[in-house]
């Protein structure tokens, strides 16, 4: 049997309407989306004390072992990594606010994952996923397409902080040689993700990525794009003088080196609980969001193989605490391999191996900017806003609830936090109008959980 036979066994090619080819190049679509994780989560936990190199190299293989583990364990295009959020709860709560090492947060995380892996195994995450009504699931899977897109225009620069409206559009006049020129080369690659996609160009959205980043190159070597790193400007070459090995696997099982940390059990059970918290209903999320444009789903809009994807991201959280990293969750940006035509676990496969290689070539792939990503997260924003058509908007007590996902999933920038708002307007609205049948015992549970976070957090 040849290569290609295999992996048609492995991975059912034919019966889910793609081809080898696709989903290579959705998962290089995937990786590419995702590879800013690379720079990011060093940057962040370096401000709990952990060594950037050694958190590069778990933040690679954690990434790489939980892509490998979803793909061939459920067969879903779902990529994983370190989650963002969750990383900075890591740094600066529990090391930063709380006062402990790194190596006290490494093991909540650990312990985090083992309650994931039995919460799984029990079927109450699968149970707790299924409990959500089809409207939110539309609207979750429609949020997290803004939220994506939301992240894009901030990365960027598209999008920008500002003092009377907290957000608002650049002023492409004010820095053109920063914002702006950025601002700029997003919407050019936006546009052409646009035009490729409506002329069926196989690609579109990796093409439009790579020709964004090579007019970034293009804009430095000229001197419209100029290099500041202090505000966030690095050069879009790649460098290899300063890259090291030396330090890739120093965290490893400092986890379980507890040695001499004044343990206190009242902050493992809050920061287990945060970090459960927002990883339950981030991946839940994403899951539930994602699954939607696969073709996976059932009529309830139920994954079939659900325990499997939670398992493989349980099992993901335990494996990158013990390689030295913060929870490892299934990214959003997965959309972008999807919307490429990404629809089996080759493309998380893909993915993963990707991630193994950048642990030689991490100088170029740290190198492609968040300008470059932004037209892919767009475009796939667009395409999952398209969910918001199958949402009853004239039934109050299902079309609040689903705006109210939307709107809180986006503004509080927080997966988890627009579940909880769809959740409990959902049920505060079927109760109080007569339509209790629609609210069953489990969506309570959510409901009471949901309001009691907000009353202790």
């Amino acid at each position: 049997m040849n290569n290609q036979g295999l992996l048609e066994r492995i991975f059912k090619l034919k019966e889910n309407n793609t081809t080898v080819g696709k989903e290579l190049l959705a998962g290089l679509t995937t990786f590419m989306a995702m590879a800013y994780i690379l720079a990011v989560n060093p940057n962040i936990l370096s401000a709990a004390g952990m060594d950037p190199g050694a958190v590069m190299g778990a933040t690679a293989l954690a990434a790489c072992i939980g892509s490998l583990i979803m793909g061939f364990l459920t067969n879903y295009p779902f990529a994983l990594a370190p989650g963002l959020g969750l990383n900075a709860y890591f740094a600066f709560t529990i090391c930063g606010s709380m006062g402990y090492s790194y190596k006290f947060a490494l093991f909540a995380v650990f312990i985090e994952g083992v309650i994931f892996i039995i919460l799984t195994l029990t079927g109450f995450r699968t149970i707790l996923a299924n409990s959500i009504p089809i409207s939110l699931k539309r609207a979750i899977s429609a949020g997290i397409g803004l939220f994506i897109a939301f992240i894009g225009m901030e990365g960027a620069n598209l999008i920008v902080n500002s003092d009377s409206t907290l957000v608002t559009l650049v002023n492409f006049r004010s820095s053109i040689h920063t914002t702006g020129i950025t601002a700029l080369l997003a919407l050019v690659g936006f546009f052409l993700v646009c035009w490729l996609s409506h002329k069926k160009v196989r690609g579109s959205v990796l093409i439009g990525m790579l020709v964004t980043w090579l007019l970034g190159i293009l804009c430095q070597l000229t001197g419209i794009y100029t290099v500041v790193p202090e505000a966030g400007f690095y050069s879009l070459i790649p460098d290899f003088s300063g890259f090291q090995f030396a330090s890739l696997g120093a965290n490893f099982g400092a986890c379980f080196d507890l040695a001499g940390i004044n343990i206190r059990i009242l902050d493992v059970i809050v920061a287990v609980f945060a970090l459960l918290y927002m990883d339950l209903f981030d991946t839940m999320g994403c899951l539930v969001g994602l699954a939607n444009h696969t073709g996976h789903v059932d009529e309830e809009g139920n994954l079939p193989n659900g325990k499997g994807a939670m398992l493989s991201d349980a099992i993901a959280t335990c494996t990158g605490a013990v390689l030295g990293t913060s929870t490892t969750t299934t990214f959003a940006e997965s959309a972008a391999g999807i919307a490429a035509g990404g629809r089996t676990g080759l493309t998380a496969v893909t993915t993963g191996l990707l991630f193994l290689v950048s642990l030689v070539l991490a100088p170029v792939f740290t190198a492609v900017p968040a300008f470059a990503t932004a037209p892919a997260l767009i475009y796939v924003g667009f395409l999952m806003l398209r969910d918001v058509l199958e949402i009853s908007l004239k039934d109050i007590t299902e079309g609040v609830p689903a705006f109210m996902t939307i709107l809180v999933m986006i503004l509080s920038y927080s997966i988890s936090d627009g579940i909880a708002a769809g959740i409990i307007s959902y049920t505060v609205l079927n109760l109080t109008t007569g339509k209790k049948k629609a609210v069953s015992p489990m969506l309570l549970v959510l409901t009471a959980l949901f309001i009691l976070k907000y009353v202790i957090m």
